[in-house]
Formats: C-alpha cells, sequence, structure tokens
C-alpha cells in the first residue's frame, strides 16, 4: 500500500467542531464501549468528521483524539492506515470512486475511468474546475457479480455503462444526485440473473410464515377430515408383536486367520483365551543389539559408498605446506608425513626452561 500523508497546510482550515447532530452521534458512539475502551471508537468518529467536512483534515484528526484521550500519533496512524478515510479535499458534490479490481476491469471499468478523465479530471484526487467532482481509483468494492461499478459517498452504481456513468456524473454536478437510484443500472434486481430468477422463485423455503400458514392450515384439514376416517375405517386388527431388530450382517468380513480379523484379538472380545494360551502363541520381541542397530539393511550395506573420482587429489603447487612437512617422506596415499620429533638428548634434559621450581 502506498503513503498515505496528510494534506499540505495550506488546505487544512484552523479548527474542527462537530455540528449538534453529529456531536450527539458521536457521544453515542462512545457509549458504546466499555469504560476504559473508549478510544475504538475512533474509526466511527472519523467517518462522522468526513462526512461532515467530505474530508479527513488535520484539526479533525486531533479534535477527535482530544475527546477521546489519546496522543495524536494514535489518531495518525488509524487515519493514514485506513483508505476509506479522504485525506485531501475531494469534490464537494460527489467523489467517485472506481473499482479497478479484475471482475470489473474485465468488465469495462478501464472505461469508465476514461469517463472520469474526461468529465472530471485527468489525474486522480483532483477536482474539477468547480471543485464540484473528483475521482479515483479503488480496490474491490464488493459487487463482483454486478461489475462494472462504482461508489459515491456510500452508495454502489453497477452494471454501469460509459453512458450511463456520464449521466450519473452530470446528474450529481448539477446538484440533482440524490434523483438518482443506487443499484444496477440495466433493470436487474439485486444480484438475480438479468434473465430473470431460475431457482428459489417461491417463497415456501424462505419465509416461515408461509410455512406455519401452510401447516396450520394442513392441520385443520386433518382435523375436519378425523370424524368420517374413523367411521369410513373398519375395525383395527390386534396389536401385533413388533418383529425383533435384524443384527447387523457380517457377510463382507473375511474369516482368515490373520490376527486383524480374529475375534480373540478385539477388546473387548467375545472370545475368552486363556492367558496361558495367548502367551504361547505370542511371539517374543526381538533382544536389542547395538551392533545390529548401527548397521544400515543388507542392501544398503552392499553398496560401495565410493564416489567417482580418484581417491587423493594431488596438492596444487601453490598450496601453502607447514615446514615441518616441506621435506617430509611421502606415507600411504602419498600424503606427506611429518617426521617424528627426536629425542631429546642428556644436555637437552638438564638445559634450564626458565620454570620456577614447584
Amino acid at each position: 500500500m502506498s503513503v498515505r500523508r496528510l494534506a499540505e497546510a495550506s488546505l487544512q482550515p484552523a479548527s474542527f467542531a462537530f455540528n449538534r447532530a453529529n456531536a450527539a452521534a458521536a457521544k453515542q458512539w462512545i457509549k458504546k464501549y466499555p469504560k476504559g475502551r473508549e478510544q475504538s471508537a475512533i474509526i466511527p468518529l472519523l467517518m462522522l468528521a468526513q462526512e461532515q467536512e467530505g474530508w479527513v483534515t488535520k484539526a479533525a484528526i486531533e479534535t477527535i483524539s482530544d475527546m477521546l484521550g489519546m496522543p495524536y500519533i494514535r489518531g495518525l496512524e488509524v487515519a493514514t492506515f485506513y483508505t476509506q478515510y479522504q485525506l485531501n479535499p475531494v469534490g464537494t458534490r460527489a467523489h467517485i470512486q472506481v473499482c479497478g479490481t479484475t471482475p470489473c476491469m474485465l468488465r469495462g471499468s478501464e472505461a469508465l475511468m476514461d469517463v472520469c478523465r474526461s468529465k472530471i479530471h485527468h489525474d486522480q484526487f483532483h477536482t474539477n474546475d468547480k471543485g464540484t467532482l473528483s475521482w479515483e481509483e479503488v480496490e474491490c468494492l464488493g459487487a463482483c457479480v454486478n461489475a462494472p461499478m462504482v461508489m459515491i459517498f456510500k452508495d454502489t452504481f453497477e452494471d454501469l455503462t460509459p453512458e450511463r456513468l456520464a449521466e450519473i456524473i452530470d446528474l450529481y454536478d448539477a446538484g440533482k444526485g440524490a434523483s438518482v437510484t443506487p443499484g444496477p443500472q440495466n433493470g436487474r434486481i439485486t444480484s438475480e440473473p438479468i434473465t430473470g430468477l431460475t431457482t428459489l422463485k417461491s417463497e415456501k423455503a424462505i419465509l416461515k410464515t408461509t410455512r406455519d400458514r401452510e401447516a396450520k392450515a394442513a392441520a385443520k384439514a386433518a382435523r375436519e377430515a378425523a370424524p368420517a376416517a374413523i367411521v369410513a375405517t373398519p375395525a383395527a386388527p390386534a396389536a401385533q408383536v413388533p418383529a425383533p431388530p435384524v443384527a447387523p450382517s457380517k457377510a463382507s468380513k473375511p474369516k482368515t486367520d490373520a490376527p486383524e480379523t480374529s475375534p480373540a484379538l478385539r477388546s473387548p472380545s467375545p472370545t475368552k483365551v486363556a492367558p496361558e494360551t495367548e502367551k504361547a502363541a505370542s511371539v517374543a520381541a526381538p533382544r536389542h543389539s547395538a551392533a545390529n542397530a548401527n548397521k544400515a539393511a543388507p542392501e544398503v550395506e552392499k553398496v560401495s559408498k565410493q564416489r567417482s573420482g580418484p581417491k587423493t587429489k594431488a596438492e596444487p603447487a601453490a598450496a601453502f605446506k607447514a615446514p615441518e612437512l616441506k621435506n617430509a617422506p611421502l606415507g600411504a596415499g602419498g600424503k606427506k608425513v611429518a617426521a617424528k620429533p627426536a629425542k631429546p638428548s642428556l644436555m637437552d634434559k638438564n638445559r634450564p626452561t626458565g620454570k620456577k621450581p614447584v
């Protein structure tokens, strides 16, 4: 997400205050949060300020932060994080948010942006000459089924064509935006198919009132038909003894000698076996062997672990060699072996070493 900053100081008003209606609404929002958690109301309070002024000013952020008893930096963090807050002046009559995510893009949102460029301003977040209109491209607005779509304030306008969006912009510019009905602009109802409903055509499966009404009607009809049924029905035969339930069949279970199918190994087992018989039929665990534990499987042990290439590699000429290995004889494998130091002589043993006697 790009960095969001406040508007320039030259555009910021000197002060901010809620009007009477919004001040009452702000108090109601603050009361919805428990004591000590009033700062959580900053999101709805910033929205109230934006609805009142058209955008969120620095003075509004500071005033709301003072109301909630929170530092200014916390209020700035919220206002600059959420893209629903406009931090720069927008059109006084309409700020058009054009969805540019994949579903709307595939349905022609680029053409809608071209209309905004031609009728409002070439660049986003810039107002027209009269300051009444502005626009921006936004991410998904949640009406992908009816793409392409735009949002103006809190209303969405869906199933748009460039021509229809141009008409809507002209109406808002003329101050007649309230006459535009939000939602689909092609006659569709909500998000149903353009050709009409194909499923859920009846309310019986949806409305509980309809189901209750039908149930009452059916119960009433049953009560009215009960006396006639008693007269026409012959005497009932004697009560019959219900048949015992049928036990589940074991036809699909194979009868083998494997332990998986042995009834004696189930718990609890229907077949009782003496402990001596069970112990005699059991196989003793193998004895632990540390030597065998460190060995791999025989087929793995047979594989040669020697890699391809010579066993010994010649040292490069520039390799560093210790002084004692330069003239040392060659050992097994062609490697030089350091000569063993000579045994010290009697004179060397009696030579003082500089260490103090213990």
